[in-house]
C-alpha cells in the first residue's frame, strides 16, 4: 500500500494490505485516489454455483449529517476498507466497493449523494458498519493530525523560546537520574535542547509556562502513540458484530488526546502572545486577534467535546475532538507565524513593516548585531524562508496566508516540514546531546560553589579530631567487597574482567579502609575521606547511583563506646557548622537488635535479613514490613507482632534507657541485649555530659542492613521542611576494635 508522498494512488484489499491513519487521511483530503486490488474483486465476486442472483433495491449509504466531507470521506475509506475484507460468499457484491471507490476518486462534494443498487444482506451489512466505521474515520484523521502536531509542536516552541528571548535552562535538569521522569518529558526537553543548541537568543526570560513545555508535549506525544495503536487495530479488524467495544476502545484515547491537545493549545497561545510582544506595530498583533484565538475560544470548544463524551454521542464526541484539534493546529500555526516574524520577518519583507528595518542604510546595517539561532531552529527558518521568497510574497497578509498554508498538513510542502524536523532530532545522532545514565546527577558551577563549602566544612571538623586524609582506589577486587553488605551485596557494580582480576567499584569507603588497614599491618588509625561511591541500585528521588561519601573512621584499641562518641559528636559539630536545619540523630545499638529478635523468637541465621526489612520502617508502614517478613522471609504472624511492639519504642535516651533496663525486663535476660544496653549507658551518659544529648533520639526501628555493623549505629535525618533526604549513617561510620579485630585476625 502506497504512503502519502510516495505516490498518488492506495490501493486497498491486496493480500497483506494495512490501511494507516495516513492513508486514510491522504483520501479524505483528495490528496490520494484508492484503487482496489484485483485479487480482493475476484474472491468477492466468486458465488456457489447454480445460485439465483438475489433481489436489489436501490440505496443511498448513511452518511452522518454532522460529518464534514473531510470525516464523510475519512467514514467511506474505512468502510470500503471493511468490505473488502469479507470472506467470499458474505453476499457482497463488486459493484457496491466498486461505487464507493469512485465517489472517492471522483471528488464530489456531495458524497455519498447517489444511490446504489444492494441486496437486502449488502444492506444489512452497510447499516451494521455504518457507524463504528465513521468513528474509526474520525479517529484515523484525529490519528494523523495529532501525531503532525506532536512533531511540529516542539520545533515551534524551539523558535517561540528564540523570538521571546526565554530562559531554558531548566529543560537540561529535566532527567534528575531519580527513574521518576516521564520518558516522553525528557525525550521532548532532549529535543529542544537538540533545536536550541547554540542559540545566542535564549536565556534572559523566566516564565513558569516555558518551562513547563516538555512535560506538556511529552504528554501529547504519550497519548498519540496510545491513539494511534488502538486506531491501526481498529483499520485493520475484520467485520465484527456491534460497535459499543470500537467506541470504548477508541473513546478512551481520544478522551486523553483531548485533554493533552487543550492543554497543548493553551501552551502554545501563551509562548504566542509572549512573543507578539516583541513585535512593533499592529499589523500583525491585528491579523491575529482579528482570527479571535483566546484562552475562552478553545475552552469553548473542549467544553462541547466533554458534552458530547457525557452524552455518550460518540460520533459527536469525535468529531468536535476533530474540531478541538484543527483549533490547536491553527494556534500553533499563528505561534509559528509570530516567532517567524520576530526572528526574519523585516528582512524577508524587505521594509519597514511593524517595527522591522530591514531596509535601513548600509551604516545601520553594519551595526546591527548578527542574530544568532539555534543549529536546529536556524535550518527551519531558513526552510521557511526559502518557501516565502519562492513565492515573491512581500504583503504581510499574503505572507502569513502562505506560512499558514505551509503548516496545514493538506499542504505538499507539509510533510517535508516534518521530514526536516524528524532529521534534525532524530536521524543523525552525531546532532543529538549526549543524556545523562539514570542514578547520576550533573552538578553545575551553583551547585559546585555550595558542595565546595560543604566539604571545606566537613574537612575542617574531621581535621579539628585528629584525622589524617586517606585516598583508596575507586574499584577494589571483587573477593574484598562480596559479603560485607549482606542482602545489599546485589548492588555492588562489577566490572568486566580484562586482566585476570575480577574487580568491583566500591560500594562505600568503610570496607577499602578496612583492606588498607589490614593490608598494611597498622594497629591504629583515624582517617577522613571525602570520595564518590557506586551502586547499582533502582534510581528514585533522592537516591541515585552515583553519590559522595564523607568517611571519618577510628581503628584500633580504645576505650569503651570512645570512639562511637567521638564520631557521634562530630556528626553534631558538622551538621550544626552547616547550618542545613534543625536535625535529630536516631540512634539504636546492633547488639540491641538481636537480643530483641533472638526474644521474640526469630532463628539467628535470618537476623540480618530481618533486619534489613526493620531498617524500611522509615519509608514504609510495619503493615508492609510485616508481610515481607511473612510471605518472603518465613517468620510467623506471631513473631512479626512481637517484633511490631519493640519497634514502635522511641525517645530520649536515658528515658527510654531506663524502662528497657527497669526490673523484669526482657532485654535484661539476654546476653547480647544486657551488653548493649550497658554500652548505651556509658554512651548517652558522655553525650549528656558534653551537652549533645538532646540531639539524639533513642530508635528501635532504626536496623541499618550492613553486616559489617556489629556495634552502635545511628542516622541523622532533618525535621521540618529541610528537604534532605540522604542519611548521614554512612557518611559518618564508626570502624573500631570488634570490626577491626575480624578483619585483621
Amino acid at each position: 500500500m502506497a504512503e502519502r508522498g510516495s505516490a498518488s494512488m492506495i490501493t486497498l484489499g491486496g493480500k497483506g494490505a494495512i490501511l494507516t491513519s495516513s492513508s486514510v487521511y491522504s483520501v479524505s483530503n483528495f490528496l490520494a485516489h484508492v484503487r482496489l486490488d484485483s485479487s480482493a474483486l475476484d474472491r468477492l465476486s466468486s458465488s456457489p454455483p447454480n445460485q439465483n442472483p438475489p433481489p436489489v433495491t436501490n440505496y443511498q449509504i448513511p452518511l452522518h449529517q454532522s460529518l464534514t466531507p473531510e470525516e464523510s470521506r475519512a467514514c467511506l475509506t474505512v468502510l470500503l476498507n471493511k468490505l473488502l475484507s469479507v470472506q467470499s460468499g458474505s453476499g457482497v457484491r463488486t459493484v457496491l466497493p466498486v461505487h464507493i471507490s469512485e465517489t472517492l476518486n471522483s471528488g464530489g462534494a456531495k458524497i455519498g449523494s447517489e444511490p446504489v443498487e444492494v441486496s437486502k444482506d449488502e444492506r444489512a451489512l452497510l447499516e451494521k458498519l455504518s457507524l463504528p466505521c465513521a468513528l474509526c474515520g474520525v479517529c484515523a484523521v484525529l490519528d494523523y493530525k495529532s501525531t503532525a502536531l506532536s512533531t511540529i509542536i516542539d520545533a515551534v516552541a524551539a523558535l517561540s523560546c528564540e523570538a521571546s528571548g526565554a530562559d531554558v535552562a531548566a529543560f537540561n535538569s529535566i532527567d534528575s537520574g531519580d527513574g521518576f521522569t516521564a520518558k516522553e518529558e525528557i525525550a521532548v526537553a532532549g529535543d529542544l535542547k537538540v533545536l536550541l543548541n547554540g542559540s545566542k537568543l535564549v536565556g534572559k526570560v523566566k516564565t513558569e509556562e516555558v518551562l513547563e513545555t516538555p512535560k506538556i508535549n511529552g504528554k501529547l506525544r504519550e497519548v498519540v502513540k496510545s491513539v494511534h495503536s488502538s486506531t491501526r487495530i481498529e483499520l485493520n479488524s475484520g467485520v465484527r458484530v456491534g460497535i459499543s467495544g470500537t467506541a470504548k476502545a477508541l473513546g478512551a484515547n481520544v478522551m486523553a488526546l483531548v485533554s493533552a491537545v487543550k492543554n497543548v493549545g493553551e501552551s502554545s497561545l501563551f509562548r504566542a502572545k509572549m512573543s507578539l510582544s516583541k513585535v512593533g506595530g499592529d499589523e500583525l498583533r491585528s491579523l491575529f486577534e482579528k482570527d479571535g484565538l483566546t484562552g475562552d475560544s478553545l475552552r469553548s470548544v473542549y467544553k462541547l467535546v466533554l458534552v458530547a463524551h457525557l452524552e455518550e454521542d460518540n460520533l459527536k464526541f469525535v468529531h468536535e475532538a476533530n474540531v478541538l484539534l484543527g483549533l490547536v493546529l491553527k494556534i500553533v500555526a499563528w505561534e509559528a507565524v509570530i516567532a517567524f516574524a520576530v526572528l526574519e520577518g523585516g528582512e524577508l519583507l524587505g521594509e519597514k513593516v511593524n517595527g522591522w528595518d530591514a531596509g535601513g542604510d548600509k551604516k545601520s546595517e553594519k551595526k546591527k548585531k548578527k542574530v544568532v539561532l539555534g543549529k536546529g531552529t536556524g535550518v527551519i527558518v531558513q526552510l521557511i524562508k526559502d518557501r516565502l521568497q519562492s513565492k515573491g510574497l512581500g504583503v504581510l497578509e499574503k505572507w502569513v496566508g502562505d506560512l499558514f498554508s505551509f503548516l496545514d498538513p493538506k499542504d505538499p510542502d507539509f510533510d517535508g516540514l516534518l521530514t526536516k524536523v524528524k532529521e534534525i532530532v532524530e536521524s543523525n545522532e552525531s546532532r543529538r546531546l549526549p543524556k545523562l545514565p539514570k542514578g547520576t546527577h550533573d552538578f553545575a558551577k551553583e551547585q559546585m560553589a555550595i558542595r565546595e563549602k560543604a566539604f571545606l566544612i566537613i574537612t575542617e571538623v574531621f581535621k579539628r579530631h585528629g584525622a589524617t586524609a586517606l585516598d583508596t582506589p575507586v574499584f577494589e577486587l571483587r573477593e574484598t567487597l562480596t559479603g560485607k553488605y549482606g542482602e545489599d551485596s546485589k548492588l555492588i557494580y562489577d566490572l568486566a574482567d580484562q586482566g585476570g582480576e575480577l574487580c568491583s567499584l566500591r560500594y562505600d569507603l568503610t570496607v577499602p579502609f578496612a583492606r588498607y588497614v589490614a593490608m598494611n599491618g597498622l594497629t591504629s588509625l583515624k582517617r577522613h575521606q571525602i570520595a564518590k561511591v557506586y551502586r547499582r541500585d533502582n534510581p528514585s528521588k533522592g537516591r541515585f547511583r552515583e553519590f559522595y561519601q564523607c568517611d571519618f573512621d577510628i581503628a584500633g584499641q580504645y576505650e569503651r563506646m570512645g570512639p562511637d562518641f567521638e564520631v557521634i559528636k562530630i556528626l553534631t559539630e558538622l551538621l550544626d557548622e552547616l547550618a542545613i536545619g534543625d536535625y535529630e540523630i536516631k540512634l539504636n545499638h546492633r547488639m540491641l537488635l538481636d537480643g530483641m529478635l533472638e526474644i521474640c523468637g526469630v532463628p539467628p541465621e535470618k537476623f540480618r535479613t530481618i533486619c534489613s526489612s526493620i531498617d524500611k520502617l522509615d519509608k514504609q508502614s510495619f503493615e508492609q514490613i510485616k508481610k515481607e517478613m511473612v510471605e518472603e522471609k518465613g517468620l510467623t504472624v506471631e513473631t512479626a507482632d512481637k517484633i511490631g511492639t519493640f519497634v514502635k519504642e522511641r525517645g530520649s535516651p536515658l528515658v527510654l534507657l531506663s524502662k528497657l533496663k527497669q526490673e523484669g525486663s526482657k532485654f535484661l535476660e539476654n546476653n547480647s541485649s544486657k551488653v548493649a544496653l550497658d554500652d548505651l549507658e556509658i554512651l548517652f551518659q558522655a553525650l549528656e555530659k558534653s551537652k549533645c544529648v538532646d540531639k539524639v533520639v533513642f530508635d528501635l526501628s532504626l536496623a541499618r542492613g550492613l553486616d559489617y555493623y556489629t556495634g552502635v549505629i545511628y542516622e541523622a535525618v532533618f525535621k521540618g521542611e529541610t528537604q534532605v533526604t540522604s542519611s548521614c549513617a554512612s557518611a559518618f561510620s564508626s570502624f573500631h576494635q570488634c570490626y577491626l579485630r575480624t578483619i585483621l585476625l
